[in-house]
């Protein structure tokens, strides 16, 4: 079940100093996978600060499409984008069993007030997803499903650590059926491109070709 609970040392050991003092100021509740913490298009003022999990931020049509925006994990923060007073632009899920401080307007306006260095890391954040956001709409613009897909896996596996996601996961990030892109893997696997590992995951074996 979802519940309340202190915030402990533990939580603090994973924020840095900034978002320890933020988190002061709001209430910790643990989460459990699938639950959603924001809808798009309802009317709030709050954050959520992630102290261990991760969230996804999507939107979705009327036939139920999704397209995934982000995935934020430890030390991230969603839903700065309703401070304005406007309506939530996008949902918020839990991806995975998830603890997160709710801040609220009242209470960042204050942190603000008393840590105003705190303002430009908040326009940070919402600049640096800004030039995500138009980085995604031109990737969507001018490049069919192929050049997306091997953007994706490219910056995916940019660590050298294998690709975790599910075939359903590539489809909300880059705007298409999961259906396409079960056959676009299953192309680049026969192709000696992709390998499939443990749990699912997959292995970019060499850099993949510029068109498919």
């Amino acid at each position: 079940m979802d519940s309340d609970a202190p915030i402990t040392a533990q939580d603090f050991s994973n924020l840095g100093q900034s978002l320890a003092l933020l988190a002061t100021r709001g209430l910790a509740r643990s989460y459990r996978r699938g639950t959603v913490l924001i809808e798009e298009g309802s009317q709030g003022d709050s954050l959520y600060l992630v102290l261990s999990g991760c969230l996804r931020v999507y939107g979705c049509d009327a036939r139920g499409r999704e397209v995934t925006y982000g995935i934020y994990g430890v030390g991230e923060y969603v839903g700065e984008m309703s401070l304005d007073g406007g309506v939530r632009s996008a949902s918020v899920i839990t991806e995975e069993a998830s603890r997160c401080v709710m801040l609220t307007r009242a209470s960042l306006l204050a942190h603000i007030a008393e840590h105003p260095e705190f303002a430009f890391e908040l326009l940070t954040k919402v600049i640096r997803r800004a030039r995500a956001a138009t980085l995604s709409t031109k990737q969507l613009a001018l490049n069919d499903v192929y050049g997306r897909l091997r953007a994706l896996l490219e910056s995916s596996s940019a660590g050298g650590d294998d690709i975790l996601l599910t075939h359903q996961a590539m489809a909300h990030r880059l705007g298409c059926s999961r259906e396409m892109v079960s056959k676009l893997v299953k192309d680049l696997e026969q192709g000696g491109y992709l390998t499939r590992v443990a749990n699912g995951r997959y292995q970019r074996l060499r850099a993949l070709p510029s068109r498919w």
